[in-house]
């Protein structure tokens, strides 16, 4: 029998993990009935109890190892959650026959798979080197009234991540809620500096801002369009609901880790343990290897199923799988409280 301990996460696991749950939303609004629960629970109680089947798939790729089919499950997945979205708008807030609980299920449900697979999902095809890939994510996440993260993420994040300069890299101490409105903003702003300075090298370059706000003003004109203005409400509200837990994963995966400045004014290099890591098998399956966070630094443009996991000496590790610390991040003084321990050895 194969040692599954030693074995990378394979490609149709990181499909059968992360594509399930769309089809158990897309029963709940054809048929109704428990399907779309069904869908919440698997998002919820089944990715945690799998976690707990613990040392599964730790093992890492081949160096130079290619994957042919990675992109193509990216596409597959951006297609399948342009149209998820509309319809999961339809479906809460249009004429689409679900009760109240089922419209609520498919909510907290849909919204979860949006934040949790649509994310690292859309943060991957930014990171190809393929134009209609890159076009791909940002739509994604134009999709989400999140389009400058395309710009942030890239130009601000991994050039000052672990640092103050960085809005999305949070302070030891600092509750989610005030990270959520400092890094939301400061993103943007800085986002935008960083593309103004790159139009301005670049005559005849249009910023890609325009595109972001252009693609928001779109979504939400379509979920008018499905459903009044309570369409356009619900689809604010689950591009929110994605938002927060995109958040909540920077929050975690940086919490009060800090680069040192060297003699000379500059930051060291980004490191392993600027990052915060968790090894749990069926959540990375289901995020396409998002909690491989330190490798994914060190290597921007290293597919999904290629990330590597680094050793508990060399990188801070999380004691829960990461949607579950997302959840408890939302509690700020018992996260404090929690991480204190973890974080002591890495601040040291």
């Amino acid at each position: 029998m194969q040692d599954l301990t030693r074995r990378p996460l394979p490609l149709f696991l990181f499909a059968l993990a992360s594509a399930c749950p769309l089809l158990l939303f897309a029963l709940g609004l054809w048929q109704g009935g428990g399907w779309a629960a069904a869908g919440l629970l698997y998002m919820t109680v089944l990715a945690l109890a799998l976690d707990q089947i613990r040392g599964l798939f730790m093992g890492d790729a081949p160096e130079g190892a290619e994957f042919p089919g990675a992109d193509s499950l990216l596409i597959g997945l951006a297609v399948g959650h342009l149209v998820a979205l509309p319809a999961a708008v339809w479906g809460v807030a249009g004429a689409s026959g679900l009760g109240p609980w089922q419209r609520l299920a498919l909510f907290v449900g849909a919204g979860l798979w949006f934040g949790q697979v649509s994310n690292p999902m859309a943060h991957e095809l930014i990171h190809r080197g393929s134009r209609g890939l890159y076009g791909l994510g940002v739509a994604v996440y134009g999709s989400l009234l999140f389009g400058h993260h395309a710009s942030a993420h890239r130009l601000v994040h991994h050039r000052h991540a672990a640092s103050a300069e960085d809005p999305n890299s949070a302070r030891a101490g600092e509750g989610f809620y005030r990270f959520f409105l400092r890094a939301w903003a400061g993103s943007f702003r800085q986002g935008l500096r960083a593309e103004r300075e790159l139009t301005a090298r670049a005559p005849g370059r249009l910023n890609p801002y325009a595109v972001y706000l252009g693609l928001a003003g779109l979504a939400l004109a379509l979920g008018w369009g499905l459903a009044g203005a309570a369409g356009g409400l619900v689809w604010a509200g689950l591009a929110l609901h994605a938002q927060v837990q995109l958040m909540l994963s920077d929050y975690v995966q940086h919490y009060g880790l800090t680069r040192a400045l060297r003699p000379d004014g500059r930051l060291e290099p980004v490191a392993a343990r600027h990052s915060w890591n968790a090894p749990f098998w069926f959540s990375s399956a289901l995020m396409l290897n998002a909690p491989r966070h330190s490798d994914h630094h060190a290597h921007p443009a290293r597919p999904y199923p290629a990330l590597r996991m680094p050793g508990a000496e060399e990188a801070p590790m999380l004691p829960w799988p990461l949607p579950m610390a997302c959840t408890i991040a939302l509690f700020p003084p018992l996260w404090r409280r929690w991480i204190v321990p973890h974080l002591a050895r890495w601040r040291g």
